[in-house]
């Protein structure tokens, strides 16, 4: 559905995106993940053409280039809503932008404010919603042109896990509807739960896309997780072939051989009369084969 080759963009001597290029197939949900400032806000203004000035090419398929304005829908990351009016008449304006009238407009925003949960609601002013209740109708507001291919930029940013839960829950819906998103996010284990496919991103570069399952298997090693008091004291003595470093309240080893690393740290506990608070092998995750990958943390 869209084919993305070689797309770079300057802001004076900030460099944005450097050769970018991505494919993505329809019906795909896919995760763009990266810090904040990696440039995937630029990359989603460029896919919908808010930024026209960069170099490379954005190619969609002829179904979507005959009406694109029909086809795509784009929550931008700040909310974009006129907040001394009713959440109905937000949509309703959006919804004459699509050259929606009279019934028409009328029975696709019943079915928006249905769809996003704020049915209810519809007649009160913007400004006495909730931060959550805004993000719902930002994305309901990107919905209003029934659009197959969605756009979304940090949807759940600084909202309550309640509200979270939700749109997650509305994208998980549009998914069965086949559809197709561009979920932008820092957040990993949103990304996790709906998206199929993740491109990281970093500092304007792409730097890995593939599924999540595939870039799992092609990245992930096995680790080892434990905490104990005089844990330093503990350090000094186990010899295993991996990495050690600090995770969380304990330290994370990092090994090809988990079961005869486990073996080592449990021979040299019993040696020091250490007792383990905590010990597990851990799954690696998402975040854990970014920072392999670029060294950055996503949240830093």
């Amino acid at each position: 559905m869209l084919a993305i080759n070689n797309v770079s963009k300057h802001y004076g001597k900030i460099k944005a995106l450097h050769k970018i290029s991505l494919n993505l197939n329809k019906g795909t949900c896919l995760g763009l993940v990266g810090p904040n400032g990696a440039g995937k806000s630029t990359l989603l203004k460029i896919i919908v053409h808010i930024v026209q000035d960069y170099e490379g090419k954005v190619t969609f398929t002829s179904a979507a280039n005959t009406d694109q304005k029909r086809t795509i829908g784009y929550v931008p990351q700040d909310i974009c809503l006129e907040e001394n009016v009713s959440a109905l008449q937000n949509l309703y304006f959006f919804g004459r932008m699509y050259q929606l009238r009279g019934k028409a407009l009328q029975q696709q925003a019943e079915k928006v404010l249905h769809y996003i949960g704020l049915s209810a609601r519809k007649k009160d002013k913007v400004k006495t919603f909730s931060g959550g209740m805004k993000r719902r109708l930002n994305i309901g507001c990107a919905l209003m042109n029934e659009p197959q291919f969605i756009i979304m930029d940090e949807p759940t940013v600084g909202i309550d896990p309640q509200s979270r839960r939700y749109i997650l829950d509305m994208i998980q819906q549009m998914k069965t509807e086949n559809r197709t998103i561009i979920y932008s996010s820092h957040y990993i284990e949103e990304v996790n739960k709906i998206c199929d496919e993740v491109a990281f991103i970093d500092k304007g570069i792409l730097i890995e896309h593939d599924t999540i399952d595939k870039l799992i298997e092609k990245y992930a090693v096995p680790a080892l997780f434990f905490t104990c008091h005089h844990r330093e004291k503990l350090l000094e003595d186990i010899q295993v072939s991996g990495d050690v470093a600090p995770y969380k309240n304990g330290y994370k080893i990092t090994t090809a051989n988990p079961m005869l690393t486990m073996e080592e740290v449990l021979r040299v506990c019993r040696e020091k009369k250490v007792v383990l608070k905590q010990f597990e092998l851990t799954h690696p995750t998402l975040e854990d084969i970014f920072f392999k990958l670029t060294g950055t943390e996503l949240r830093a």
